[in-house]
Parts: C-alpha cells; sequence; structure tokens
C-alpha cells in the first residue's frame, strides 16, 4: 500500500499560523483603509472654470467684436476686420496679465488661454453675423 504523502505543515505544532494569519488580516485592513480614504488636495489656486476666467472670456469677445466692428465702418476687407478685433482683445488680455504679474496680481496662462478662446468666439460671431445677416 501506498500511502499519499503530505507536504509538511508549516508551524504545525505551532500557535504561529493563527497569529501569523490575524497579524496578515490587520496589515491588509489597514492598507486597505488608508487605501480607500479619501486624500487632502488642495483647492487648485487658478481653476480653469473659475469666475475670472469667465470674465477673461466674455470681455474678450466683446473687445474682439467690437474690434470687428468698429473696423467694418473703415474697411470693407475681412482679414482688416479680423486683425482689428483680434489686436484689441488680444493687446488687452496681455496688458492686463503684465499689469498682474508687477503689479502685485496674480498673472496665469490659464487667464491668457481664456483670452484666446474669446476673442475667437468674438471674431467668429461678429464675421457669421457680418456675412449672413448684414
Amino acid at each position: 500500500m501506498t500511502s499519499a504523502r503530505q507536504p509538511p505543515a508549516l508551524f504545525a505544532s505551532s500557535p504561529a499560523p493563527a497569529a501569523l494569519r490575524r497579524a496578515v488580516a490587520a496589515l491588509l485592513a489597514v492598507a486597505l483603509t488608508f487605501a480607500l480614504a479619501p486624500r487632502a488636495v488642495a483647492a487648485d489656486p487658478d481653476p480653469w472654470f473659475g469666475r475670472d476666467k469667465a470674465l477673461h472670456f466674455g470681455a474678450s469677445s466683446l473687445l474682439a467684436g467690437g474690434g470687428y466692428a468698429g473696423a467694418a465702418a473703415f474697411s470693407e476687407r475681412t482679414g482688416v476686420r479680423v486683425a482689428t478685433g483680434a489686436s484689441l482683445a488680444l493687446s488687452a488680455g496681455i496688458a492686463k496679465e503684465v499689469y498682474d504679474r508687477y503689479g502685485g496680481g496674480d498673472a496665469s496662462w490659464r487667464d491668457l488661454t481664456w483670452d484666446a478662446v474669446g476673442t475667437a468666439t468674438g471674431l467668429l460671431v461678429s464675421w457669421l453675423l457680418d456675412r449672413y445677416v448684414f
């Protein structure tokens, strides 16, 4: 008769396996607690969608549209109108950020990004109105 060989049990005569299982379970519980705990994150001082970004967008789009409309009184060429509106809006946005940088404010590339998006939107709306309405 052949007997099936059992592999030797680790710590067979010792109470260590139960204590080891409890220690591993406790470590896993602690690790899981830290893994699932909410992390403290500092508030973004310059959020992409903050109130000031909406102001940058709105001011730039109004300046671009106003520059386009003002140039329409003096020129029939669309390129001149677009260049005038873009220069007015982007110059104001850049001047504001330079003032913030050297005047004690908080200069921001995100503000300039919203200035550019607002400028493009204002010019597009002005061109569409010029082309299809007037």
